[in-house]
């Protein structure tokens, strides 16, 4: 397990999901060109669960949240981590 620095003004929540997202997607064979890229890296596939705090979302959800905040392709975990926390941010998930 990869333990990300702690920034002061990142949630507690934010913090847990940003770590979930790096793990899960850190697999994935970049560049990343679409959504579909990431499914594989799952170890549920679209029924994984992200949980921090009192947020649940599945990878269905997650992607249904952020599709329109991605800009694709991705050639590493951090910058598609970035997008996907920022598309939660914007969307009010978190």
């Amino acid at each position: 397990m990869r333990i990300l620095p702690h920034h002061p003004a990142m949630t507690d929540v934010e913090a847990e999901l940003r770590q979930q997202f790096t793990e899960s997607f850190s697999d994935a064979e970049f560049p990343v060109t679409s959504q579909m890229d990431l499914v594989p890296t799952l170890p549920d596939g679209p029924r994984t669960k992200f949980t921090a705090g009192d947020r649940t979302l599945s990878a269905m959800e997650l992607a249904a949240k952020i599709g329109g905040h991605q800009d694709f392709p991705y050639d590493d975990v951090e910058s598609l981590v970035d997008d996907v926390v920022e598309g939660l941010k914007t969307e009010g998930v978190i």
